[in-house]
């Protein structure tokens, strides 16, 4: 399956299709042009999404998540998860979803992991409102006896803008949820690390990732007493839900265009899908969650379910692209962690 996105006489400015092989993306076209590739390097981070339901419907949601969803990973596997973890040397483990914590087995995952090895880093990708929802009381304080490291969408610190990308009264609930993680160290002890998440309301890249963050830190602490250690930079990616939005204004072809004309090749060498394995809630292997969200598998005749392979094999194995991967490498570059350059 290809993902070709961005009109061919745009790209011809670019690039010279005549370069392009039988089914290559614009995107594997681009790279061939500035003589880049784009290889698995050494598994750094395993990145599991537990399933597609969440509390909330956010509009710039790449995996559609929202309450009715039902694709929730099993304790069955999840268990064979932690048993292919635990023959790793692998340190990072990143949550997502959906809203993790929704899935009834959450923290069994994350205890389980904590089991292994204490060394070993879990991230978990928080929506905040998650924790006012009924039977999460303790949610806060689970996270920090178990030192899980909070990365948090909050994609800006005005009300107006937050609730207006990811519903009513979700700001004022973030707020008052991140306040409860400062109290219990979040933000504050080095062991206990909060992140924020920004990314763009609508089709348009984000500022710099420095002066966001100063930007935020100086708003968050002076108006609410709020606390954090970094800002991740995200560019929304079109697909799903946000692709959808576009579409009915009449914007996909033109935000397309912008991510594309954004390319910039000193992202490439920092790009997460080198050094990340992304599963999903079947155990299903993919390059990253939005390869996972388009079903692109890693071979077209085969898919591979993670206790399936050697995390020593898949080095040097070709990332599978399509043209979404454009976000990742528009401007400063898209990632789980943010900027991927400055």
């Amino acid at each position: 399956m290809q993902n070709h996105l961005y009109s061919h006489d745009h790209v011809q400015r670019q690039v010279n299709l005549n370069e392009r092989e039988p089914n290559e993306n614009l995107f594997a076209l681009t790279l061939k042009h500035h003589a880049l590739t784009l290889r698995h390097d050494r598994t750094q981070v395993l990145q599991i999404n537990v399933g597609a339901k969440c509390n909330q419907t956010c509009s710039h949601c790449h995996v559609n998540a929202g309450p009715a969803r039902t694709e929730i990973m099993t304790r069955d596997t999840m268990n064979r998860i932690i048993v292919w973890l635990s023959r790793t040397d692998i340190l990072s483990v990143d949550i997502t979803g959906g809203a993790p914590e929704m899935n009834p087995h959450f923290r069994h995952l994350v205890e389980s992991i904590k089991k292994l090895d204490p060394r070993r880093r879990i991230s978990d990708r928080c929506n905040l409102t998650i924790l006012l929802e009924p039977g999460q009381d303790d949610l806060a304080e689970f996270f920090a006896h178990h030192q899980v490291e909070i990365i948090a969408s909050l994609p800006c610190y005005s009300q107006t803008n937050v609730d207006a990308q990811r519903g009513e009264g979700v700001f004022e609930k973030s707020i008052y949820a991140l306040q409860s993680l400062n109290a219990l160290g979040y933000g504050r002890d080095e062991n206990l690390l909060l992140h924020l998440v920004y990314n763009p309301g609508g089709a348009s890249l984000p500022g710099p990732q420095a002066s966001l963050e100063a930007a935020y830190k100086r708003e968050l602490e002076r108006d609410y007493g709020i606390v954090f250690n970094r800002l991740y930079t995200l560019v929304n990616v079109p697909l799903a839900r946000f692709a959808n939005r576009l579409r009915q204004a009449g914007r996909l072809a033109t935000y397309q265009e912008l991510l594309l004309n954004a390319f910039n090749p000193n992202t490439v060498a920092n790009l997460m899908c080198r050094t990340m394995l992304n599963v999903d809630w079947r155990g299903k292997v993919y390059d990253c969650d939005f390869n996972q969200m388009l079903d692109l598998p890693w071979r077209a005749e085969q898919q591979f379910y993670l206790w399936d392979i050697d995390p020593e094999q898949v080095k040097e194995w070709p990332v599978v692209t399509g043209d979404h991967c454009f976000a990742c490498t528009a401007g400063a570059g898209s990632s789980c962690g943010g900027a991927l350059v400055s």
